[in-house]
């Protein structure tokens, strides 16, 4: 194993699955800034490695043993479930407008549990990728010993991933701060890949007709998207007045969700252009950041005023 380790396909190998991790772990670093915005800025950094720590040991565990979960029908409908509750628990944190004085040690492993329930669901698909790049590459760096070097490679370029994770981490959770549109924004992502999860399971295929089935795929994510949103919302709303941030936060996922639907209908089908599909949502996005920093400016000259 240290000689195979002595040669280039091997960190090949090891770089390409980071490569892989890190692109598969976006949706990572958003829950860990997420669920680490609410800790003392102590219990922060400790948050961050922890919560990485806990979301590259499931993916290393889900890689090697659990891949073939997923099939199992039931399994993401129970945790497109858990990650709703997750998404809709982050978006309405700070319900009373304030901390709640929770002792740091408790908050820490809130914290950590909550991104270890949403990677668990999260990784269900993105592990099938990594588990595919190491068999690859295992390959490559010995054929006769490829299980054991696959392993090998999953767990070391997993773990070498930790701290670009934490990095990112760090640069979301410093805007997440200051843009509380952001939180929202993340809760709805969530929300989408939940939808996207539970649409995906097979025991669907029992219950609904194939065009059904179709329109399930196309419309669960945004549907999951609206519903972390409008339970935000309910929750919210019960206490307190709805931030500007919080209201336009709203209003972005409805033009996304317009968007994703017009974007899909002009340039998808059997075989999409992508780089028409992704330059439209790009722009679109930049004109949303600009109108999001137009409306912020409007409104704290508003606020002076008053």
């Amino acid at each position: 194993m240290l000689q195979d380790m002595a040669h280039g396909p091997f960190w090949i190998g090891v770089l390409q699955i980071i490569f892989v991790n890190i692109i598969l772990s976006g949706d990572n670093a958003v829950v860990i800034a997420m669920a680490c915005l609410t800790l003392p800025p102590k219990q922060r950094l400790w948050g961050m490695i922890l919560g990485a720590g806990v979301a590259v040991l499931l993916r290393v565990i889900f890689t090697l043993v659990i891949a073939q979960a997923m099939t199992y029908p039931y399994l993401k409908l129970v945790g497109g479930a858990l990650l709703f509750y997750v998404a809709i628990k982050l978006v309405a944190e700070d319900v009373d407008g304030e901390d709640q004085g929770v002792e740091s040690a408790q908050t820490l492993w809130r914290a950590v549990r909550i991104v270890a329930i949403a990677d668990i669901v999260m990784s269900l698909d993105n592990v099938i990728a990594i588990a595919a790049s190491a068999e690859s590459a295992a390959a490559l760096v010995d054929i006769a010993h490829a299980s054991a070097m696959k392993a090998t490679l999953i767990i070391f370029g997993l773990a070498t991933s930790v701290p670009l994770i934490v990095v990112g981490s760090a640069i979301l959770m410093a805007l997440l701060e200051r843009y509380r549109v952001l939180v929202w924004g993340g809760g709805a992502l969530l929300g989408w890949i939940a939808g996207d999860v539970m649409a995906a399971d097979s025991a669907l295929d029992l219950w609904l007709s194939e065009p059904a089935l179709h329109e399930l795929h196309i419309w669960g994510g945004p549907v999951g998207g609206i519903i972390v949103i409008v339970a935000g919302y309910i929750l919210v709303g019960k206490h307190r007045r709805l931030m500007l941030d919080e209201i336009l936060a709203g209003i972005a996922l409805l033009i996304w969700i317009v968007v994703d639907r017009v974007s899909d209908s002009l340039f998808g089908g059997a075989n999409p252009d992508l780089v028409r599909i992704w330059s439209v949502r790009g722009a679109v996005f930049a004109v949303m950041v600009v109108a999001y920093a137009i409306a912020r400016s409007q409104w704290h000259i508003e606020q002076e005023k008053v």
